[in-house]
């Protein structure tokens, strides 16, 4: 039995490939679960359509993500914050006062999506990674100053 796979199963093949099958594990396995779908005309029309849709969505996608990655990079925050004896700071700056400060600017960041290599604990200059997607990342300039 051929059938149209709607995603990836290892051993098998991809998605939106059309691959052959016994008629048993068609019935029984893949189509129940929604895995795959009977390889008729509609259904391999419908499934080229789907996937040329979403290439396109995706591409749309990532050139969205590269042009706000290029905002992102001219981006520079300042902190003020409590600090004590030798320019240490009471507490840190933390991915979510980062992402706040962001979205203060006009950009929506995810807190998970900021990266701090090292935690700020200390007054200076500091570089974050925000990644936005496979091989995308912004790096945001963050300026930490003492409160008077």
């Amino acid at each position: 039995m051929n059938v149209i796979l709607n995603k990836m199963i290892e051993g098998l093949g991809g998605e939106g490939d059309i691959v052959s099958v016994k008629n048993g594990f068609a019935r029984n396995y893949l189509i129940p679960r929604g895995i795959a779908k009977n390889a008729t005309k509609n259904n391999i029309a419908s499934m080229q359509k789907e996937i040329k849709d979403r290439t396109l969505r995706e591409a749309k996608t990532r050139k969205n993500l590269e042009a706000l990655t290029k905002q992102l990079n001219k981006l520079s925050l300042k902190f003020t914050l409590k600090a004590g004896e030798d320019e240490r700071l009471f507490g840190s700056v933390t991915s979510q006062m980062i992402a706040d400060a962001i979205s203060e600017k006009g950009f929506t960041v995810n807190k998970k999506e900021i990266d701090i290599p090292e935690p700020i604990k200390s007054l200076g200059k500091f570089f974050v990674l925000v990644k936005l997607g496979p091989e995308l990342e912004a790096k945001i300039k963050i300026k930490v100053s003492a409160e008077l």
